[in-house]
């Protein structure tokens, strides 16, 4: 009879890093049943030089990273020659478009990395757009000229750090956004590169190609020896090294954390979709291996994509995809500004305590609107409001808007799949914190009219890189055997009249005309 060690030794353990905006996280996944064994998390800094701007600072990323791969595996029961035995991989995914510049011979940052936050480079992006530059950055990376994306912050570094111009054009400065910061600090300085996906969060690379822009770069005057190579999102990019966790372990699978969680949540083919609950909302839409620009309001992106046994760049694979700047972050504001509730899982009950909004409407428009509306001058705003209204009536208003903001995203990508005669989506698979809310998923679904699936693993950002990784050591022999371990823990079905959702998305976007019009 085996005896408990020797039943541990024949268990093969994947270790993800999930570096969000505010927070690192460690997971360890047992690969078998796709179960969380451990996890650890820590919060980093958020540096706020001036108003619009956002910094974190690499260093701090790096060992907070470090930190919680070493908790977790601690955790998990795993110690010396165990992790090198059982741990077959390492996954990275990333908060995108964050972006940092180092030394390639001292490792050391020139700077704090600038956020996706940051709206410093707008003045860039408006001569850019004024330029007339619009079309060409949309036919060949699939986004909108925008500061979200990280080849202006890369330019501001470029044009405000002391002598990184003249260090840049000697080859002396890396870029990255944070996977490669990340892989760079896990190899000891040995691998400089990125993901297909992450590549393409920069405004600087070709994703129908998969390959860096160079009429880009030299419209930004940015050069080609700052770049990462690019890979796969499932290869073995390096190892790590030993002293760092124990083990030379293989970093092989890199994704930015919106891709990855349309992976995690098994999305592998055409007309798949997530949607993911966090501070704001991303909505993904696996679009097959056709690029094609949305007429919608929404960009077109890479998705993850699967390595070569010969190291060759796959053929491209795309996804659309729409983002809600206020999501859950507007339970905060009930919270923190209006004080409605001290914490936010009581928002749930609050807005229960009433049967509707009473035909209150909150757009929380407190940065303007993201997709589909893109527009940064709306603020946010209340209608509606009568001399019954309550609070409790403005706290299921403002969950209800979360909801809203989505089902526009998904109208919209309706609306590109049927031009482009692409599959229909017929469920939206969900995860996220806010993806717990039982009132908010059905909700979700009556707008919708189709169902909404919450997996049993809603981690599912983690469980993309983890699976990447898995992938290219041969822990799963392929995707078949992925889709069949994602399980569901509750499918909420609509039970709202078609034309009652229609009329509720009606009185939505009126009320955003009304946050437009400010």
């Amino acid at each position: 009879m085996p005896t408990l060690l020797t039943a541990l030794t024949l268990m093969t353990y994947l270790l993800a890093l999930d570096q969000g905006t505010s927070s690192s996280r460690a997971i360890v996944l047992d690969a078998a049943s796709g179960r969380i064994v451990a996890s650890a998390q820590r919060e980093i800094r958020q540096i706020y030089p001036q108003p619009g701007w956002v910094e974190h600072d690499p260093e701090e990323i790096w060992q907070s990273q470090l930190a919680t791969a070493r908790q977790a595996l601690a955790e998990a029961g795993l110690s010396g020659a165990q992790i090198g035995a059982q741990v077959k991989a390492i996954g990275i995914t990333n908060q995108r478009e964050t972006t940092v510049v180092w030394n390639r011979r001292t490792g050391q940052p020139i700077h704090n990395a600038i956020v996706w936050q940051d709206r410093r480079t707008e003045p860039l992006c408006a001569q850019l757009r004024a330029a007339g530059h619009t079309e060409q950055i949309r036919r060949s990376t699939g986004l909108v000229v925008d500061p979200y994306f990280s080849g202006t912050k890369l330019r501001w570094l470029l044009d405000h750090v002391s002598g990184a111009h003249i260090s840049a054009a000697h080859g002396e400065l890396a870029f990255g956004t944070v996977d490669a910061w990340l892989l760079y600090k896990l190899t000891g300085g040995r691998v400089h590169a990125t993901d297909v996906s992450n590549a393409s969060r920069t405004m600087l690379f070709d994703v129908r190609h998969n390959v860096w822009d160079h009429e880009l770069l030299k419209l930004l005057k940015i050069p080609d020896s700052l770049l990462p190579k690019v890979h796969a999102s499932s290869q073995v990019f390096g190892e790590s090294d030993p002293d760092l966790l124990g083990a030379a372990l293989p970093i092989a699978g890199m994704a930015g954390d919106q891709q990855s969680a349309l992976f995690g949540q098994a999305c592998f083919s055409p007309g798949l979709a997530k949607n993911t609950y966090g501070t704001g909302c991303f909505m993904l839409m696996h679009a097959g291996s056709q690029f094609r620009t949305s007429q919608n309001g929404l960009i077109t992106t890479s998705a993850a994509q699967l390595g070569r046994p010969d190291g060759a760049l796959p053929r491209a694979e795309f996804a659309l995809e729409g983002s809600v700047f206020i999501g859950g972050a507007v339970v905060q504001w009930l919270r923190d500004g209006l004080q409605a509730i001290q914490a936010s899982g009581q928002v749930q009950a609050l807005a229960e305590s009433v049967p509707d909004a009473g035909g209150v409407v909150v757009v929380p428009a407190f940065t303007g609107l993201g997709a589909p509306y893109w527009d940064a001058n709306a603020r946010g705003a209340i209608v509606g409001l009568t001399r019954g209204s309550s609070i409790a009536h403005i706290a299921r208003a403002a969950l209800e808007s979360i909801a809203f903001q989505s089902a526009a995203l998904l109208a919209a990508m309706a609306r590109d799949a049927q031009a482009a005669g692409a599959p229909a989506v017929t469920e939206l698979r969900v995860d996220g914190g806010a993806c717990v809310n039982d009132l908010l998923m059905q909700f979700q679904a009556d707008l919708l009219g189709i169902p909404v699936v919450r997996p049993a693993v809603v981690e599912t950002t983690a469980l993309g890189a983890a699976y990447l990784a898995g992938l290219a050591v041969g822990v799963y022999a392929g995707l078949d055997e992925l889709a069949a371990q994602w399980r569901v823990e509750r499918r909420f079905l609509p039970a709202m009249s078609p034309a009652q959702a229609a009329q509720r998305m009606a009185d939505w976007e009126r009320a955003v005309r009304q946050a437009r019009a400010q």
